[in-house]
């Protein structure tokens, strides 16, 4: 019945060379060298009797039957995908990207709860501040993004938007209860498209403030919100930082809020799934882990 089809390797070769529009990046997501790609492409186009790709000095461009063969091999792979992930998914490996801090205060700490639900599925936590692009690595199967979502990932739901609180140790505030006059501790994003949340700004909004103060506040700024965490647990001052983040340290009483201080509105989280994983049994019991266990905080 399928006889006339070619190998599956031959279609996951051309997928991953359509999608990235580059055999050497194909290559590199197969483990194969870019010439290996080459030589399935060419023998795909002898057997169809057709150019998929146009070959130009330094790209590829999909054909007219280039593009209608890549979005059906596409949906297909991802549905062979989905119902082996839907089969084996009890020894599956599940990959989340997200931010360092968001991995290291929240996640990871957490973890254990979703492990007892399912311990068959092994999360493997990627780190950085880079959004990864879903569209193309295979390798990750949902991120949890921070402030705005790529609008290009139309698989997103929003987890919680956090309150930033103003919070140092008890010995520290026994030393200097006044919030203004403190060492203030905040974050200072390294990407330039999320909305500052400074001390400066806060001062700035108060209507009794006189403005020309905040030049004289003592600020100190760090580009990862964990190191402020640790810079306020070390008895350094006031952090202005995600309640959500410093969750276990205000259990534990090693950070309270100042007395002073106040609690404003944040930026979110949302969950984004990768379209080539969205239907697979891990991912679905990811995501509801994800959205009862934020539930239960708000």
């Amino acid at each position: 019945m399928f006889s006339h089809l070619p190998p599956l390797n031959s279609i996951r070769v051309f997928e991953a060379a359509a999608r990235l529009l580059s055999f050497k990046l194909a290559g590199k997501e197969l483990n194969v060298t870019a010439t290996a790609v080459s030589h399935q492409i060419r023998a795909l186009e002898d057997k169809l009797g057709t150019l998929l790709f146009e070959r130009k000095t330094r790209a590829i461009e999909l054909t007219q039957e280039g593009q209608q063969l890549a979005k059906v091999a596409h949906q297909s792979l991802q549905q062979l995908a989905g119902v082996f992930g839907d089969i084996t998914y009890q020894q599956s490996v599940l990959t989340v990207s997200t931010t360092s801090s968001f991995a290291a205060q929240w996640l990871v700490p957490k973890l254990a709860s979703f492990y007892q639900s399912h311990p068959n599925i092994k999360v493997v936590v990627k780190t950085g501040e880079t959004l990864d692009d879903l569209l193309k690595d295979r390798r990750v199967d949902v991120a949890i993004r921070y402030g705005s979502t790529d609008s290009r990932q139309a698989h997103t739901k929003t987890l919680i938007t956090e309150r930033i609180g103003m919070f140092a140790t008890k010995t520290y505030l026994n030393n200097q209860p006044n919030l203004a006059a403190a060492s203030l501790i905040e974050t200072r994003w390294k990407n330039p498209d999320l909305q500052p949340i400074t001390w400066q700004g806060y001062f700035q909004a108060q209507a009794e403030y006189d403005k020309g103060h905040s030049k004289l506040l003592k600020v100190r700024s760090f580009d990862q919100e964990q190191q402020v965490i640790q810079a306020a647990l070390a008895g350094q001052g006031v952090a202005l930082v995600s309640e959500l983040l410093i969750e276990n340290a205000l259990q534990q009483g090693w950070l309270v809020p100042h007395p002073e201080g106040e609690v404003l509105t944040g930026l979110s989280y949302s969950l984004v799934s990768s379209p080539h994983h969205q239907d697979s049994a891990k991912v679905r019991c990811f995501k509801n882990w994800l959205i009862g266990t934020f539930a239960s905080q708000q």
